[in-house]
């Protein structure tokens, strides 16, 4: 429980950052990816796809609602990613959102 508590944590202060960030720096591409929001999108959509997995779920598609909502939609994979994640996959998690938490500046 303690290492799902980690991964939300993380999750929501990276979340807070894109939720916060203005359009221009959302928009500016980093090293990898078109954009701050595309890096933070591929990262949701890899916990989304890792949450279903560990749930026994099919694949679904993971829409990109727009850079001014990849903040929200990241909140959200996390969340459904902590709720089924052993220590493991808690701990790739996070070193995933320290990597997006250096392109986003």
């Amino acid at each position: 429980m303690a290492e799902q508590q980690a991964l939300v944590t993380a999750v929501e202060a990276l979340a807070d950052r894109y939720r916060s960030m203005p359009q221009s720096r959302l928009t500016g591409s980093v090293p990898g990816h078109e954009s701050r929001a595309a890096a933070a999108l591929e990262l949701a959509r890899s916990f989304a796809a890792q949450a279903l997995e560990l749930a026994g779920e099919a694949h679904r598609d993971f829409p990109s609602a727009g850079p001014f909502a990849v903040g929200d939609q990241l909140a959200v994979a996390g969340h459904e990613l902590a709720a089924v994640a052993d220590e493991a996959t808690v701990d790739w998690a996070v070193a995933e959102l320290k990597r997006v938490s250096q392109l986003a500046g």
